[in-house]
């Protein structure tokens, strides 16, 4: 699990700046934007955000957990986003 921004950034709203309300917000932006990743799951944790899920590659993780780390200054991101490998296989499967 990776964390991402878990310091205040000086000027940053303090605790209960509608967090569940931002975190909603970057539910649509992440599903519905050119990310279109359905599979991720974003829950409020305390003041922490926890990401979670699956993504076809790393740079759509790191894509997303970096979206949400800045859109979210002041609140520790946990970045639990698995990575699928999508692709063919290079060999042939023995079943014997």
């Amino acid at each position: 699990m990776n964390q991402h921004g878990g310091e205040q950034a000086p000027g940053t709203p303090a605790a209960g700046d509608n967090l569940e309300y931002r975190v909603a917000h970057l539910r649509e932006r992440i599903a519905g934007g050119p990310l279109g990743e359905l599979g991720v799951r974003l829950e409020v944790r305390g003041e922490a955000v926890l990401l979670t899920g699956t993504v076809p590659s790393a740079h759509s993780r790191d894509e997303i957990c970096d979206l949400v780390d800045a859109e979210l200054p002041g609140h520790p991101v946990h970045c639990d986003i698995a990575v699928t490998d999508a692709s063919c296989p290079d060999h042939v499967e023995d079943l014997a």
